[in-house]
């Protein structure tokens, strides 16, 4: 059936199917269900004690961030794996957050097990940004303890951890405790409303999506003597599939999550992809690959052409390209490139542009002082699922379904966590390394 309009009736139910389900993500997420935690309806004079795990760039990033977030909000414990990075992390938070941190020195832990002593320290909200390979237990554990958690993106480096976060994803909504996702983007207002006009039909049904995160090399830290191979490994986590998920999990998440929340936070049906290491081929650089390129294939034939890559001296572009029957759009876009352009004109987001990484922490307390809790699990899971079924897709030259990936068996953990051995380093090759 056709309306007046030109568009055909499953044209416009799935543009109200996009638009709801991008209100709801805005709008606080999932709704949770049962039950109370300890600060479910805390007051606005309540001191909330926060914990972090990780205690790298981000993870301290975002200990700032949620001492800004609210005024009686105090860090009272921290840990890292590494001593040492816990260690300066204890005295430069210390200098930058003032008051806000109330770290005592038995407060600061460290170790495989650090991470519990920081839950089990009487704080309500924990950070978790230590990497990705240690999201699963840690959210659990958070979660079992009946915390409320901001966590870091990516969530997961294999479908096993994908599906024990999505359990823990349900355990935490029938305990009615937020979990805020590091995927900033979704707190960024200008893309909040670029994304709802979007949904609104301001260019049309989408037609296809390209997604482009075109950046240089990033840091990695020499081998000293006295490091085992875990321990130089775990310190250069982004260049170990097992650590990272590659940086097609680890960073470009944030890209391919604006693309899942363009069609509804539905997933796709498959994709194809290429990559390799064409650069980035020393020693030093572990064994991910320095670019990828996949084609993502939604129902009604839409697609998104998603591209990545890390190397030195090359043309950067990070941005996301909407095309739809009626127009186009840009989700970050610039003041010389409009994030709309329809028969309408160009439009310009001119609203308020506090920091996104800001807001997520304001949101997350917000909603823990009203007992109005946010739960960002399905989607957070679900993009982290996007990237990983990518590199499948690269990392074995075939075509994956979302039901293959969310399926799989591979699991790439270790045997053992301890300082010594570490997972050997082979580079997967396409039409020769196997879906598992």
């Amino acid at each position: 059936m056709m309306h007046r309009n030109g568009e055909s009736s499953a044209q416009t139910d799935r543009r109200s199917f996009l638009k709801d389900s991008t209100a709801a993500v805005v709008g606080g997420s999932l709704a949770a269900t049962l039950g109370s935690a300890r600060m479910a309806h805390a007051s606005s004079e309540d001191t909330l004690k926060v914990g972090l795990v990780g205690c790298g760039g981000r993870g301290n990033g975002a200990a700032l961030n949620a001492s800004r977030a609210d005024e009686h909000v105090r860090i009272t414990a921290i840990a890292d794996i590494f001593e040492d990075r816990a260690q300066d992390a204890h005295r430069i938070l210390q200098r930058q957050l003032g008051e806000k941190y109330a770290v005592p020195d038995d407060q600061v832990f460290h170790g495989f097990d650090g991470y519990k002593q920081v839950i089990d320290a009487g704080v309500d909200v924990v950070l978790l940004a230590a990497p990705p390979n240690f999201r699963p237990p840690h959210l659990r554990y958070a979660i079992e303890r009946g915390k409320h958690v901001f966590c870091e993106k990516p969530v997961a480096v294999d479908a096993p951890g994908v599906r024990h976060v999505l359990e823990t994803t349900e355990m935490a909504k029938k305990k009615d405790l937020s979990i805020v996702s590091g995927l900033c983007w979704r707190y960024d207002y200008g893309v909040r409303e670029t994304m709802r006009r979007i949904q609104d039909g301001a260019i049309g049904d989408i037609t296809s999506i390209q997604e482009n995160y075109l950046i240089g090399t990033l840091w990695h830290r020499t081998r000293q003597p006295e490091w085992t191979d875990m321990e130089y490994q775990i310190r250069n986590w982004l260049y170990y599939t097992w650590l990272s998920g590659d940086h097609i999990v680890e960073q470009f998440i944030h890209s391919l999550d604006k693309a899942l929340w363009l069609m509804g936070d539905q997933p796709p049906v498959s994709c194809v992809g290429l990559g390799g290491r064409q650069v980035r081929t020393d020693e030093q650089w572990g064994h991910i690959y320095d670019h990828f390129a996949v084609c993502y294939d939604w129902p009604e034939g839409v697609k998104t052409f998603a591209y990545t890559r890390q190397m030195r001296n090359c043309k950067n572009d990070v941005d996301d390209y909407v095309m739809g029957t009626k127009g186009r759009a840009l989700l970050l876009g610039t003041r010389n490139r409009p994030r709309i352009i329809n028969e309408d004109g160009p439009w310009h987001y001119e609203g308020p542009r506090p920091s996104m990484y800001d807001v997520e922490h304001e949101e997350l307390f917000a909603g823990i002082r009203k007992g109005e809790h946010i739960n960002d699990g399905v989607f957070m899971t679900y993009s982290t699922l996007l990237a990983i079924m990518g590199r499948m897709a690269c990392y074995t030259g075939q075509e994956i379904t979302w039901e293959a990936a969310m399926n799989s068996e591979e699991d790439l953990q270790p045997e053992k966590l301890e300082w010594g051995d570490a997972p050997a380093v082979e580079v997967a090759m396409p039409g020769i390394t196997s879906f598992v």
